[in-house]
This record gives structure tokens, C-alpha cells and sequence, in this order.
């Protein structure tokens, strides 16, 4: 019995079948983080992408359109139209437009204001109007819900309590004369 036993174990010890499969569990997770992340990164940059270039399409519109005063709110239905690959646009989007004085310099807030996901409402933090000749900057913070938790890139990013993170661009502008 303790022969049998004994070459039972020889002939699993000098077996290769079943060889590949410990270095296959041991390299998929890495791999498939790696590709969770590519996904991630991809779909970051075309949102970041949208998101810029609809900042840029709407701020162009303001600047060349003398005399048309834009609120909070169709700026915001500007760059939402032209980013149509941002998902809930109009709820997840939030807009500062801040006046700057380059002769009297004061560094605007660093932190963007970004949608709270948690209040029902969430008013505009500082959306100030130019005048002519005077310097504006508008600021977009987009929140969005990274495509995978296990990804490594996501597990970096920010998040809030919602699990939201955020995209943010700016554009700055002279306000043309009247």
C-alpha cells in the first residue's frame, strides 16, 4: 500500500500536464488589468477630448457674437449639443465663468466646482459676465462613473462618495467690445 501510494506521487511529481495553467492564473489578472485600463484610458481621452472641444466650439460662439448676453444655462446647452458622447450631460456638467484682471492679478480657485451627485440641486458657484475687452475664463467640471472598479487607472482617480469622478477644462477669452 505504501508502494502503490509512494508511485502514485512519483508519477504526479514527473507529470507535465497541467503545466501551463499555473503560469496562465498567475499572468491573467495582470493582463486583464492592463486591458480594463486601455479600455479606461481610451474612453477617458474621447470624453476629455469632447468635452474640450465643445468648451472650445461654445467659447468661440461668445466671443465673436458681440452683444448677445449667454446665460448659465445655454452655455451649458451649448457645450452639452456638442459633446453628445457625454452621457447625462445636463445633469453632470457644471460650469463656472470667473472674471480675471491681469493688471491686478488674483489666481482663480484652483479646485473646479463639480456637480454634487448627492444634492437635487446644486446651484452655479461663481458665474460672473464680461464686459467688453475684459478677461474671462470658463471652467467645466464633468463627473462620470469610471467603466470599471478593477481597473488600475480607475482605482487611481478621485472619486467622491458616489463614486463619480471628475473631467475639467478651461477656456479663457476676451470678452469683445459691444
Amino acid at each position: 500500500m505504501i508502494r502503490s501510494l509512494y508511485n502514485t506521487l512519483r508519477r504526479f511529481r514527473d507529470t507535465e500536464e497541467g503545466s501551463m495553467v499555473v503560469p496562465f492564473a498567475l499572468w491573467m489578472p495582470v493582463f486583464l488589468g492592463v486591458i480594463l485600463s486601455g479600455i479606461e484610458v481610451g474612453t477617458l481621452t474621447m470624453r476629455h477630448t469632447a468635452l474640450e472641444r465643445a468648451l472650445d466650439e461654445t467659447v468661440r460662439e461668445v466671443r465673436l457674437a458681440t452683444g448677445t448676453n449667454y446665460t448659465h444655462d445655454t452655455l451649458k446647452q451649448s457645450i452639452c449639443d456638442a459633446a453628445a458622447i457625454l452621457p447625462d450631460c445636463s445633469n453632470l456638467l457644471k460650469l463656472e465663468m470667473i472674471k480675471l484682471n491681469i493688471r491686478q492679478w488674483v489666481e482663480p480657485h484652483q479646485s473646479a466646482d463639480c456637480v454634487d451627485t448627492a444634492l437635487e440641486v446644486n446651484p452655479a458657484r461663481n458665474f460672473e459676465y464680461g464686459r467688453g475687452n475684459e478677461m474671462m475664463m470658463l471652467r467645466a467640471c464633468f463627473k462620470f462613473k469610471p467603466i470599471s472598479p478593477a481597473g488600475y487607472l480607475s482605482s487611481a482617480l478621485g472619486k467622491d462618495d458616489q463614486g463619480y469622478s471628475g473631467l475639467v477644462s478651461y477656456s479663457a477669452f476676451v470678452q469683445e467690445p459691444s
